[in-house]
């Protein structure tokens, strides 16, 4: 039980981060729509506003489409998540001139897209590998016995081999009825001996 509930779980947290990437897209993006000129004085990027507010419509349909998604349909939308970072790396990178005065503030949010870029990338991946996963089918191994013929034809097919000496019973532990009295005396003196 604990095996199933273990492989459960990890089917399911590439898909849970996905979602979670979907939430943060929309909020993202609806923060993008509603102030992009805050962004853009934050990042002393003026002028900016109408691409700002572009790609956060960009970044509301990604969130959207993860969140909508149902059985590895999510892949798609996560990777326009990374294509999406890429871009926004791009967009960002041009505000880092010595001409800018909040060029610290650019590098900071590099950095947090940067970030963003690599989780969408594994989640992306992991999404993908699990598609492909699933999309395989089971093996039958029902009709299997592990023999190369029927069970009715095995049976007594190894009674003439010869064992090897190394595979077989020590003698002092064999059985043989005419023995058996001397071999117990035996041991039951060496036993007896050796605690004293």
């Amino acid at each position: 039980m604990a095996v199933s509930m273990n492989a459960a779980a990890s089917q399911q947290s590439p898909t849970g981060l996905a979602r979670a990437l979907g939430w943060f897209s929309i909020g993202l993006g609806i923060s993008e729509v509603i102030a992009p000129d805050s962004f853009c004085k934050a990042l002393g990027m003026r002028g900016k506003e109408s691409l700002v507010r572009a790609y956060g419509l960009r970044e509301i349909a990604a969130g959207m489409g993860i969140l909508g998604s149902r059985d590895g349909g999510q892949a798609p939308w996560v990777w326009s998540r990374v294509a999406g970072d890429a871009l926004d790396l791009a967009s960002l990178s041009g505000g880092l001139s010595d001409r800018n005065p909040k060029k610290a503030n650019v590098k900071l949010a590099l950095a947090s897209v940067a970030a963003i870029t690599m989780l969408d990338l594994a989640c992306a991946g992991a999404l993908q590998t699990t598609a492909k996963a699933a999309k395989q089918p089971m093996r039958d191994y029902s009709g299997r016995v592990g023999m190369p013929r029927p069970p009715e034809q095995m049976r007594g097919a190894a009674s003439d081999a010869e064992i090897p000496a190394d595979m077989l019973t020590p003698p002092m532990m064999r059985y043989t009825p005419r023995e058996a009295k001397f071999r117990s005396e035996a041991i039951l003196t060496v036993v007896v001996d050796s605690t004293l």
